[in-house]
């Protein structure tokens, strides 16, 4: 045997539709504000304590320019869907924890000759800046990659 169900109203009045929300943060900034800042957060290239020990040990300094460069790197390696790659910015070898944007650990020239990297899905080559790579495309001058042309005589 089924038995009805009733619920039960509350015997206030029924209440008037809530005023919209005020959606502003409490403090009164700005959303594009606010967006712009966990933008940039999110942008951010974070270094191990392992990394930043390395990059002492071995007197290296990584200029404004190469954290940009490697910030594009992390991009283009998510964009992939890479987890752990191993970035190649000039003449050093970093591997890196792509959804994490954290460099692990950093290695120079002198010790990739034999080394072995393991446990990553992924290799980046992190270029030069745009505007260096727009004038070097540009070139008229000798192009090593497509046989020694250059833009000219393309």
């Amino acid at each position: 045997m089924i038995s009805q169900i009733t619920l039960q109203s509350s015997s206030a009045a029924p209440s008037a539709p809530a005023a919209p929300r005020d959606l502003r943060p409490p403090n009164g900034t700005p959303f594009s504000q606010v967006l712009e800042t966990q933008l940039r957060r999110t942008r951010t290239v974070l270094f191990s304590a392992h990394a930043c020990r390395r990059l002492e040990d071995r007197g290296i300094t990584l200029a404004a320019a190469d954290l940009t460069r490697l910030a594009r790197g992390f991009d283009r390696a998510a964009e992939k869907g890479a987890r752990n790659a191993l970035f190649i910015l000039d003449r050093l070898g970093l591997v890196v924890s792509v959804p994490n944007r954290t460099v692990i650990t950093v290695v120079d020239q002198d010790e990739m000759a034999d080394a072995v990297f393991t446990n990553i899905d992924s290799a980046v080559l992190v270029g030069a800046a745009p505007a260096a790579a727009e004038s070097t495309m540009a070139s008229d001058g000798p192009d090593p990659l497509r046989g020694g042309l250059g833009a000219a005589d393309r």
